[in-house]
Parts: structure tokens; C-alpha cells; sequence
């Protein structure tokens, strides 16, 4: 059975400042987390299938779900 956060294995995550990033312990977390993420949505999209629901509907509503998160570190500056 594949790593949860396989799927994401095979992208660059990057900084920022377009530098890679390449904590391998970050990179796990930020993987693992999606991974979780991606597991919730497709169960709400099943759930709303089975039920009934439009399934353009849900994508529709899961992808404002991602389009509204906000950044609670935008005002952060870097320091150094």
C-alpha cells in the first residue's frame, strides 16, 4: 500500500522567494496534510453523490471552500 502522501510526492514545493523548499520533515507534514484534505473532500463528494446531491454543485462549493481560506501570516514580515 502507498505512503498517504505519495500523491504529492512528485511536486517542488517552493518558498516564498521561488527557493525550493527542502525540509524533508515539512515537506512530509505539508504532504500528510494534503493527503488528509484530499481524503475529506472526496468523502464529502461521495456523500453528497449518494445523497442525491449535483456533484457540479459540490466540487463548485468545495473549490470556494479553497478559494476563501485566508492567510493569517500575510502581515508577517521576514526577518533577517
Amino acid at each position: 500500500m502507498a505512503r498517504p502522501e505519495a500523491e504529492f510526492e512528485d511536486i517542488a514545493w517552493l518558498q516564498p522567494d521561488g527557493q525550493l523548499l527542502s525540509c524533508r520533515e515539512k515537506i512530509k507534514v505539508l504532504n500528510e496534510n494534503l493527503e488528509e484534505l484530499r481524503q475529506m473532500a472526496q468523502d464529502a463528494l461521495e456523500d453528497a453523490i449518494l445523497m442525491g446531491g449535483d456533484e457540479a454543485q459540490i466540487r463548485s462549493v468545495l473549490g470556494g471552500i479553497v478559494d476563501g481560506l485566508e492567510n493569517p501570516y500575510a502581515d508577517r514580515k521576514k526577518k533577517g
